[in-house]
């Protein structure tokens, strides 16, 4: 889901923070995802080493002196391995990160619509939390595999702006999930990639 639109009049609406559950289930995400950050981690080290010690022995080794201008090609490596580092965990922080925010509660609508010309590839649509007099509070893309109808429903919403909407009419919308997730969210993709659907 990607946030696309947030009216700065719901900061003004009922709010609530994160619940220790809500915020573990984030937690063990990320921690999964630092799971998969292990390799490129291990490899900006071994990488960084490799240069460490190729510049350490041109520069103590007179025969040697030759072998730093191979160097750069393992700093490179290094400096690649970071960004994937980097990159693997950035969504992940931003994540847990956002829910130190507060979930904003709604008595208003609901607003279901097709993609349109501004829409990716992959959405099938928009959700959005409407006031009561039905503009929009936050709204969302949503991806999927169904399109989305045009529909508007009367609901009682729980949302955040990061993450979309939690509840409707205090059931939730699986958003975050009702059991605990599996070490480092090992398998979490297969168990619940199947049934994101609407």
């Amino acid at each position: 889901m990607k946030f696309r639109e947030f009216d700065r009049r719901a900061r003004q609406l009922a709010q609530r923070p994160w619940t220790q559950r809500e915020r573990a289930v984030v937690w063990r995400g990320l921690t999964g995802r630092f799971a998969l950050a292990v390799e490129p981690l291990l490899g900006m080290l071994f990488m960084g080493a490799l240069t460490w010690g190729i510049i350490y022995r041109a520069q103590h080794v007179p025969d040697d002196a030759s072998l730093i201008k191979i160097a750069w090609i393992f700093a490179l490596g290094m400096v690649a391995f970071a960004g994937y580092f980097v990159a693997v965990l950035v969504a992940p922080i931003a994540a847990y990160f956002q829910t130190f925010k507060p979930i904003y509660i709604l008595d208003g609508y609901v607003r279901y619509r097709e993609p349109d010309e501004h829409s990716e590839l992959d959405a099938c649509g928009y959700v959005a939390a409407l006031f009561a007099d039905q503009s929009v509070a936050c709204e969302w893309e949503w991806l999927g595999r169904k399109r989305l109808p045009n529909r508007t429903i009367p609901a009682m919403v729980e949302f955040s702006v990061y993450a979309g909407i939690h509840k409707i009419d205090g059931k939730p919308t699986g958003l975050l999930p009702d059991d605990d997730l599996p070490l480092l969210s090992i398998g979490i993709a297969s168990r619940y990639g199947r049934q994101a659907d609407l």
